[in-house]
């Protein structure tokens, strides 16, 4: 075993008594060796820290959309679009230049400053519209940053074997913080200005820095002897160029560039229905960011509940295709209902069943097509995938959106043109779980083929010659 003992596996020489204590009940579940255990927890405490301030600060968000203006919010997508344009070459610079013990401090610190002064910002009331609006556009940008960095450093900390293990257990770490931060909010809102929550955020946020400090000390130590500590020690280096070569000749990232394309279009189309419904519902700013917070807080529950009892089973029993096809499906009945009744708890059961559908199975679903390519697609290609498209796909969908309105039509018929998208949305996931299948059996085949080669070779040459 590289890097700890497995957790159900006897250390040789150990005696019995010590292996079974060893597999205590929390090592059963998460399958830690003892050796592990230390940069498993730290990085459950990182992604803890890291998912309860932005979740802090999602509702706050949410309710600076409404303060800028439903008829600015495509402009608001727009304008995330555009600074995504000039972060991802930016942050590739970085990570070519820096080496990660500086990369990464670099890159939280940064956020945490800006955080501090959104709060001078808010606090000094100048300038309040422009303010909710540059916030917006900050936090979009902000939250696929700083998870794409954590998983990023958690793979360059983990082996791909430790990662098939530890990984679920990490996320729980991230789904706590996720159901802790907004309940957090919800709570204060009321007797807090939202402004005040940006504190308790960037807080939090600080927490993170000792966790990459102590792992980074923790790989450098020798207890992560299966991996060179050069990475730490040197800039990370790369290129995007690579990752935009490989989605434009591959139909198989195409594919998932569109999937993700659809997810982001009905997801744009849905946060307008909501923001429009919640104005009209409620005049106050606070219960706003309660209302926003309690929805979150209900669906980061639900989610931790489906990822721990549903989501595994689910894709074994129906494959990867079919639960790629099931939360769209979902949707385009989701709209249908919300273009029967846009009334804001159809609004909201819609919402809670979209978001922990796609938090504990689409999103899974989604990440396990990456594993059949090869590692520079996984990098390169994948992060091209989850920033710029992700992003251009909330741009222009958020100009579509207007541009329906501007033609005169109403939220019901708006809902009633998205059921089509979605059902589109659920084939091209259902053929790219079949495509990924065949991969896999693909790629099996060549590894057994592979190994009958060696044994073949180790036979001949251990026969002794006539």
């Amino acid at each position: 075993m590289s890097r700890g003992d497995d957790p159900g596996v006897k250390s040789a020489g150990a005696p019995n008594g010590e292996s079974e204590r060893r597999v205590g009940w929390l090592s059963r579940i998460a399958l830690i060796g003892r050796d592990e255990w230390p940069a498993a927890a730290l990085s459950f405490v990182y992604f803890f820290f890291l998912l309860f301030s932005y979740y802090i600060l999602r509702p706050v968000r949410d309710e600076m959309g409404v303060r800028g203006g439903i008829e600015n919010m495509h402009w608001l997508f727009t304008a995330t679009f555009i600074a995504m344009l000039f972060m991802v070459p930016l942050f590739a610079s970085l990570a070519a230049r820096l080496r990660r013990s500086i990369l990464m401090p670099s890159v939280y610190g940064i956020f945490i400053a800006c955080i501090g002064g959104f709060w001078f910002w808010l606090e000094s009331g100048i300038a309040m519209d422009w303010a909710a609006r540059a916030f917006f556009v900050w936090l979009s940008v902000f939250n696929l940053f700083v998870i794409s960095v954590f998983w990023s450093f958690m793979a360059d900390i983990f082996d791909s074997e430790q990662a098939t293990r530890l990984f679920g257990f990490i996320a729980a770490g991230g789904s706590i913080g996720a159901i802790l931060g907004p309940g957090l909010t919800g709570f204060l809102a009321q007797t807090l200005p939202p402004r005040d929550l940006l504190l308790i955020a960037g807080g939090a946020l600080l927490c993170t820095l000792p966790c990459i400090w102590a792992l980074q000390y923790w790989q450098t130590q020798g207890a992560a002897s299966s991996r060179s500590v050069a990475q730490n020690t040197q800039a990370l280096g790369g290129t995007l160029l690579e990752g935009f070569r490989a989605i434009a000749s591959s139909r198989y990232l195409m594919g998932i560039c569109v999937f993700i394309w659809l997810y982001t279009t009905l997801s744009t189309f849905l946060y307008f229905a909501q923001a429009d419904i919640v104005e009209s519902t409620f005049s106050d700013s606070g219960d706003r960011t309660s209302v926003f917070a309690a929805l979150d807080f209900a669906t980061n529950t639900l989610t931790v509940l489906l990822q721990l009892f549903l989501t595994a089973r689910l894709v074994q029993k129906l494959g990867l295709q079919r639960a790629l096809a099931a939360v769209p499906l979902l949707v385009a009945g989701g709209f249908a209902c919300l273009a029967l009744a846009p009334v804001i708890t159809v609004l909201f059961g819609f919402q809670l069943v979209r978001r922990a559908g796609n938090y504990a199975i689409t999103k899974p679903g989604r990440e396990m097509l990456f594993t059949v390519l090869p590692r520079m697609e996984k990098y390169k290609a994948k992060n091209i995938i989850d920033t710029l498209v992700y992003r251009g796909g909330d741009a222009i969908a958020g100009w579509m959106f207007a541009g329906l309105t501007a033609l005169g039509l109403s939220l019901m018929s708006i809902a009633w043109l998205s059921v089509p998208v979605a059902l589109i949305w659920a084939l091209i996931g259902y053929g790219l779980g079949k495509e990924r299948i065949k991969r896999v059996r693909q790629a099996d085949s060549a590894l057994s083929g592979q190994k009958q080669e060696d044994i073949r070779y180790e036979h001949s040459e251990s026969t002794p010659a006539p």
